[in-house]
């Protein structure tokens, strides 16, 4: 087999990146070089790669379904958004500025560039490239200086399968309407559709289904059911709902549960980092946005941010910062990750990020930080330092303009050699993500909090692996896609591209009021 395919979307978080990630499971399982592609990505999930850059979460995830480390070249363009109007760009992995809207714009030909060229290269090496739209190819607005969806299937020659999510409602129109609004010639290249996350009987949705190939003269390639078993690795903010419950708690190995409050920071990043605690028997974790939600929480998580001064803010007004400055008086667990744990300290320097000087922080952790250029941009190993966990193996990544200038508190962790993190009775703060993956250290580091907590019945489970869990998390994905695509249209459409001769529907769908004709 070789070849490519675009996975598009009727609109942003319809299922393009966990069907992108079950189709290259799928194909890898059956012995296929495969590789993911997503050319620009908005996201402030991200992972540092091997290669000492940074991707969105949900392409390292695709490389993990392909058997692959994650690589820069799966997505050479990230958006890092830090306020409605900014983003930071990142190409090749590395910040090379923030951009508003019409700067993006005057970087598209350089960026049009950079795609191609990873493109091309990575259909070199592999049998088969999975590429993923971003957003939706619809948004005809922006078609002009498109490099993600119809301006890469053209430039490339992808064929196009557009997915649509049916919880959404209204999802044959959703497709109709994608395909309805292209120029002929984007047209041709859509050569069907998938349904994402059915309920019910399919059957009830035939009648539909063979309507809208009328009317496209495309077919449904499947419709793949809802899992209540698919949690893992949110895309972006829009899988960190607040008053959502994160992942599906099994029961407790202990007698007591215990639950963990995520605060849902307006410029969330990396929300993926409570996850591992959600694979823990026991561990029931909810995403809040309200000061009331963390009064009968065990554990209070103050998550990554892109925008840390500005989130900071946001604490303060909402009374969430108030909240925390009570809880951590009566020595209740309060976990901070990166700009979470930033936020916990006595001041922050920003001439960076927010531009904002010299900012207090919350004075919970005796700490100081100032931002800086470059961005650290590392895999760490090490171990824990503090009570428990002491001695116990770790590994997570960095991701922060934010340096440690000074620290009163004792160090919490080592990382790379050098003390990492500070914990202040039942306060614990570092710069790592991915922290809670490494097993030993959470299931040592959640008994401690336990106890702290009163939780004297919370034991946490002795076999729960992270890693484990996203790989079935993987196979579920390529069970999905085996059982419920159309797998040999599915494999011809990647090794033949669009079928000739695809009917284009008409430009002049409007009909003219007869009325107004008299």
């Amino acid at each position: 087999m070789k070849g490519a395919l675009l996975v598009a979307g009727t609109t942003s978080d319809a299922g393009k990146s966990v069907v992108v990630a079950g189709i290259c499971r799928m194909l890898a399982r059956k012995g296929v070089r495969v590789a993911p592609f997503k050319a620009q990505n908005m996201s402030n999930n991200s992972v540092v790669t091997l290669d000492g850059g940074e991707i969105g979460r949900a392409q390292a995830l695709q490389a993990q379904a392909c058997g692959l480390e994650p690589s820069v070249r799966f997505n050479p363009v990230l958006l890092k958004p830090g306020s409605d109007r900014r983003s930071q760009l990142v190409v090749r992995g590395k910040a090379v500025g923030t951009v508003g809207a019409a700067d993006y714009f005057r970087h598209r030909q350089e960026l049009r560039a950079v795609v191609a060229a990873e493109l091309d290269s990575l259909r070199t090496e592999f049998d088969v490239v999975i590429c993923e739209g971003a957003g939706s190819p619809a948004e005809i607005n922006l078609r002009a200086t498109d490099l993600a969806n119809m301006g890469l299937a053209e430039a490339a020659r992808l064929p196009v399968l557009v997915v649509g999510d049916i919880d959404r409602g209204g999802v044959l129109a959703h497709l109709f309407g994608t395909l309805a609004v292209l120029e002929p010639a984007d047209q041709r290249l859509i050569a069907g559709f998938v349904i994402n996350k059915f309920r019910g009987d399919v059957e009830l949705l035939r009648p539909g289904l063979d309507r809208l190939t009328e009317l496209t003269g495309r077919p449904t390639l499947g419709v793949v059911p809802f899992s209540e078993d698919l949690w893992i690795d949110a895309e972006d903010s829009l899988g960190t709902v607040a008053d959502a419950p994160v992942g599906r708690p099994a029961a407790p190995a202990g007698t007591e549960w215990l639950t963990v409050a995520a605060i849902r920071l307006p410029r969330i990043s990396n929300s993926t980092d409570v996850e591992a605690l959600a694979c823990e028997p026991g561990v029931a974790v909810r995403w809040v946005r309200d000061p009331s939600r963390l009064t009968d929480a065990d554990l209070v998580v103050l998550p990554g941010s892109k925008s840390t001064v500005s989130d900071l803010e946001w604490l303060r007004r909402s009374g969430i910062a108030a909240a925390l400055i009570e809880r951590a008086a009566a020595g209740r667990p309060i976990l901070g990750i990166c700009g979470g744990y930033q936020m916990l300290g006595r001041r922050i320097v920003d001439t960076v990020e927010s531009a904002a000087g010299t900012v207090d922080g919350l004075g919970l952790l005796d700490l100081d930080i100032e931002f800086a250029e470059p961005k650290v941009l590392r895999r760490t190993d090490g171990h824990g330092k503090a009570v428990t966990a002491e001695g116990i193996p770790l590994h997570g990544y960095e991701i922060h303009h934010g340096r440690v200038t000074r620290s009163g508190d004792p160090t919490w962790l080592t990382a790379a050699g050098e003390p990492e993190g500070s914990v202040r009775g039942a306060i614990w703060g570092t710069h790592l993500h991915g922290l809670m993956e490494s097993d030993d250290f959470r299931r040592a580091w959640l008994d401690e909090v336990a106890q702290r907590a009163g939780r004297t019945g919370f034991v946490a489970a002795e076999a729960t692996s992270v890693a484990a869990v996203r790989t079935a998390q993987l196979d579920l994905l390529a069970d999905l896609m085996e059982n419920h695509l159309d797998t040999n249209l599915l494999e011809t459409l990647i090794t033949a591209g669009a079928p000739e001769g695809m009917p284009t529907l008409r430009s002049d769908l409007v009909v003219p009021n007869l009325d107004s004709r008299r």
